[in-house]
């Protein structure tokens, strides 16, 4: 079988902030060096094939950690940009507006230096990417640096069990897990899959449909046999449930209660503690209904 764990990174620097935090190249903060390590602790006795990572500080640094949690021999770590954060562009370090104002273009918005949730997959800010951009970024990779490389004979009949980490960012994973579920022989239902806390991890198994004839895998991927393709865990996180903030390290509101109340009270998937489990870009931590 063939297994892939989508691992978020742990809670940058810019995470503490209400900014568009995409290209921008911050470093974990205190708290997300922690967190770091306690996923790397959690992954101890869970053996790694190959780590890919985003070479972004946030996730290259929480990577790094999942692999110093490694037995040996360890796993191959492979850097790429293909699995960086969507691009923001112009408005990359800026503040993110919740809503658009009234009566003013998107056009003039930007002209303005203010960047809106963009709610089309389309749209994208002045030199930044569109998420229909990011996703075919996220094809790649699971083409490319998933399924060629680890997708073997011995792994879809059975006979062997290959485990890819994928660190990542949360808008881009919420791209990459459906960019490999296409590959399910059937199609897959559409789901999102935004809103993994910081260092949580979603995971997805990937094995021939049982009776299916796996002969010798092609090179191009293009005649496969049928795939059953699952997802088994989702924004896992109980490795970070007891790392706390520590006081005095970085100023913090205290006063922010929940996402409910940082986000201006858009609907959220589940309460999350503010406090212990800051958020970074609007649409990545919480589900943001467009106003009608």
């Amino acid at each position: 079988m063939l297994v892939v764990s989508f691992v978020r990174h742990g809670e940058s620097l810019d995470n503490l902030r209400s900014v568009w935090a995409g290209h921008a190249d911050a470093e974990l903060s205190e708290l997300g060096m922690r967190q770091a390590a306690a996923l790397g602790e959690s992954y101890a006795t869970t053996r790694l094939t190959a780590i890919i990572t985003s070479d972004l500080k946030r996730a290259h640094s929480t990577a790094k950690a999942l692999f110093d949690g490694q037995p040996d021999p360890k796993p191959t770590f492979t850097v790429t940009r293909e699995v960086r954060e969507q691009l923001f562009g112009d408005g990359e370090g800026r503040p993110w507006l919740m809503s658009r104002i009234p009566n003013k273009s998107l056009k003039d918005h930007f002209k303005d230096e203010q960047y809106p949730i963009l709610f089309n997959r389309d749209e994208r800010f002045p030199n930044g990417e569109s998420l229909n951009d990011v996703a075919a970024r996220a094809d790649r990779a699971i083409r490319n640096l998933v399924l060629k490389p680890h997708l073997s004979k011995a792994a879809l009949s059975g006979a062997e069990d290959v485990h890819i980490a994928v660190v990542s960012h949360g808008l881009c994973i919420s791209e990459l897990i459906p960019a490999l579920l296409k590959w399910n022989h059937g199609g897959a239902s559409a789901k999102d899959y935004r809103g993994l806390m910081n260092t949580a991890w979603t995971r997805v198994t990937v094995q021939a449909k049982p009776g299916a004839d796996v002969g010798d895998l092609p090179e191009d991927l293009d005649n496969l046999p049928p795939l059953v393709i699952t997802v088994t865990d989702v924004n896992r996180h109980e490795h970070i449930d007891n790392v706390k903030r520590t006081k005095g390290i970085i100023h913090y509101d205290p006063k922010q209660r929940g996402i409910r109340e940082f986000f201006g009270g858009g609907g959220v998937k589940k309460p999350v503690d503010a406090l212990e489990h800051a958020e970074s870009n609007a649409m990545d931590e919480v589900e943001v209904e467009e106003s009608k």
